[in-house]
């Protein structure tokens, strides 16, 4: 059973987190603050993070930022406050993969915290999932790009032959984008086949696109992987095998 870490000070939000949460099948645990927060994850490691950006003793964003460091791939859902979306950019910025705006919908908060558990622990049968929507399939098994590998059932990527600490949002959009090699995607089109949303803020693809060329590119101020199409969107540019190189031209 996932056990998931809610992470809010307000005791009635929390309450009905847990409680939905724990009526959809999985484990839940509730830390009143940030040091309180990290000492749970440390001694009782969760799968998924539930963390509200306000937060006394240490704030939710610096609970991310530790979080990160220990476990880049721990998934983790921020809850803001409407309108604040300095808080959702700065959470973004830090490493989390998702975040819902307060008032929220303990439904739909669920079923994101199940569809991030969804893609850090694979399910053996990509089109069963718990909340009954098949999202959207990508291919299984190894997708390659020159030096990068992309493992799609380990849920690991090598560059060089070293591993990157990607967070679980980072994998998806890689994944994706090596999937479709050379299409233009809008961010509208990443929002709902990547993190499968309708609509949504789509600051979120922006800073999650940085982050991802911090880790991809040899220089993410100028991207030759991951490139932007200016008044369109983002499309990736496969690797040229030398040899094919040498050939251009060629009778």
């Amino acid at each position: 059973m996932a056990r998931v870490l809610v992470v809010d000070d307000d005791v009635t939000v929390a309450e009905v987190v847990v409680a939905y949460l724990e009526r959809a099948g999985l484990a839940a645990e509730h830390a009143a603050d940030g040091p309180t927060a990290l000492e749970a994850a440390a001694a009782r490691p969760p799968d998924a993070v539930v963390l509200d950006v306000m937060l006394p003793g240490l704030d939710g964003i610096e609970v991310c930022r530790r979080l990160r460091a220990v476990r880049p791939g721990l998934p983790v859902l921020m809850l803001t406050a409407r309108g604040e979306e300095e808080d959702r950019i700065l959470g973004l910025e830090v490493g989390a993969d998702d975040y819902v705006t307060k008032p929220f919908s303990p439904r739909e908060l669920v079923l994101r915290v199940r569809s991030l558990l969804r893609r850090a622990l694979p399910d053996p049968d990509p089109r069963a999932t718990p909340d009954g929507d098949p999202g959207h399939v990508l291919p299984s098994g190894t997708l390659r790009d020159g030096d990068l590998v992309l493992d799609a059932t380990a849920h690991r990527v090598l560059r060089d032959d070293r591993e990157l600490q990607l967070t679980v949002r980072e994998f998806d959009l890689l994944h994706y984008f090596l999937a479709h090699p050379g299409q233009v995607h809008d961010r509208e089109t990443l929002l709902r086949e990547v993190w499968g949303w309708e609509f949504g803020d789509r600051s979120t693809v922006t800073v999650h696109v940085r982050r991802l060329r911090e880790k991809v590119e040899a220089d993410p101020s100028h991207p030759t992987r991951l490139v932007t199409v200016f008044g369109v969107g983002y499309r990736w540019d496969a690797s040229v095998p030398a040899r094919t190189q040498a050939q251009v031209g060629a009778p």
